[in-house]
């Protein structure tokens, strides 16, 4: 049985450890971390999407390679919650401070998934679909 290399154990660690070891962001520490910002998010080493902060809430998320869906978010007691504008249900995480950026972990049916902030950019997100150009 071969040993996992030190960095992929603490990669896998991490997220989980801030779940439990951490206190949830408020939506005020969320909104002054995020606005006017760009996060990249990955799940287990792969990026998994994107999403734009904009003043007032707003959001623009991006799964990789797809299109952008505008949306906006809100606090429910510890969890950030996001509505976009195609239907669906409200999409809840609790998000945590790291040293490396932010740890989501989703708290809809079937939760469990961690997100990990991979990148932050100050640019807007470059969307792709049938709107753009429009």
């Amino acid at each position: 049985m071969r040993a996992l290399p030190f960095a992929l154990i603490i990669a896998c660690v991490t997220p989980a450890f801030a779940q439990t070891q951490a206190t949830p962001m408020t939506g005020a520490e969320f909104e002054a971390y995020a606005t006017g910002q760009t996060l990249t998010y990955a799940s287990g080493g792969t990026v998994y999407g994107a999403e734009q902060y904009k003043p007032g809430r707003k959001v623009v998320w991006a799964f990789t390679q797809d299109e952008c869906r505008e949306g906006s978010w809100y606090e429910k007691g510890p969890q950030i919650c996001f509505v976009y504008d195609d239907p669906n249900d409200p999409q809840c995480w609790l998000f945590f401070k790291q040293a490396n950026g932010l740890a989501a972990q989703f708290m809809g049916p079937g939760g469990g998934s961690l997100l990990s902030e991979v990148a932050k950019s100050a640019s807007p997100m470059a969307c792709a679909g049938p709107q753009v150009g429009v």
